[in-house]
């Protein structure tokens, strides 16, 4: 059969990016606990396009996820993006992944077991030269109570649940939950699935001895993250989804620019 693809295209522009976005697929991830666990992915492919060829195969990027079941993790990445580039006649090529991943949380004072869903990425690219590029991110949902609340008013402060969003590079292999437990920690207090009364009552009391504006959380994320020979790279972001205001509340560090 005719391919029309790989017939020339007398335009002379090459495509920086082509291939498929939103595709869903069931994936299996490292487990720091239970060794591996399932979950369903939203993945997007892509690879360059010379200027001399017409379009690219798109289902040959369904192909390749195929042939790397049941893992696909960052130890994986390097073989799916050089097989990409095989596969396509490709010189540069590009995946991002972003799943749920579930972590059995404990409720602080009853021990009352639940599971708490973390939305992560995992985004890898090799280039013309073969450079290798891979960025592991993590969304941690935290609570927050404003400091300045806390010392103005008589009685209590406002607080509100809050997302900080936490992306790195690596010299070595970072496990998910590593990455999440240390977001937590700067928070004013953890986000819990299952609260009994004397944990609702910890929580609360918690985060109000414990205070944080974005700025704090931010600071103190990076403040760990440039302590870690391990870290080359991040950008920390968090944003609190104010109680009392119509708008939210953010702050953004990253240790450098993107290469």
């Amino acid at each position: 059969m005719i391919d029309i693809q790989s017939q020339p295209d007398y335009r002379n522009i090459p495509i920086d990016k082509v291939g498929i976005k939103n595709l869903r697929y069931p994936i299996t991830v490292l487990d720091r606990k239970n060794k591996v666990q399932h979950t369903v992915a939203n993945i997007n492919m892509y690879v360059d396009l010379p200027d001399r060829y017409k379009g690219t195969h798109m289902s040959r990027f369904v192909e390749m996820l195929h042939l790397f079941r049941p893992e696909v993790s960052l130890k994986k990445f390097s073989a799916i993006l050089l097989q990409m580039k095989k596969h396509l006649n490709a010189a540069s090529a590009h995946i991002e992944i972003s799943f749920p991943y579930f972590i059995e949380k404990k409720a602080p004072v009853s021990d009352s077991p639940g599971l708490m869903d973390y939305t992560c990425s995992l985004v890898g690219s090799s280039d013309a030269e073969g450079k290798l590029d891979l960025i592991s991110e993590v969304n941690v949902p935290i609570t927050s109570v404003c400091p300045c609340s806390k010392e103005i008013s008589d009685m209590g402060a406002h607080n509100q649940r809050g997302e900080v969003r936490l992306r790195t590079r690596f010299k070595k292999f970072i496990w998910i939950e590593d990455m999440i437990e240390l977001v937590e920690s700067t928070a004013s207090c953890d986000v819990y699935s299952v609260l009994k009364r004397v944990d609702e009552k910890c929580v609360t009391e918690r985060g109000y001895e414990n205070p944080k504006f974005v700025e704090d959380i931010v600071r103190d994320v990076a403040k760990k993250l440039k302590e870690d020979d391990n870290i080359t790279w991040f950008a920390v972001s968090a944003e609190n989804f104010e109680s009392i205001h119509n708008h939210s509340a953010y702050a953004f560090i990253t240790s450098g620019k993107e290469p």
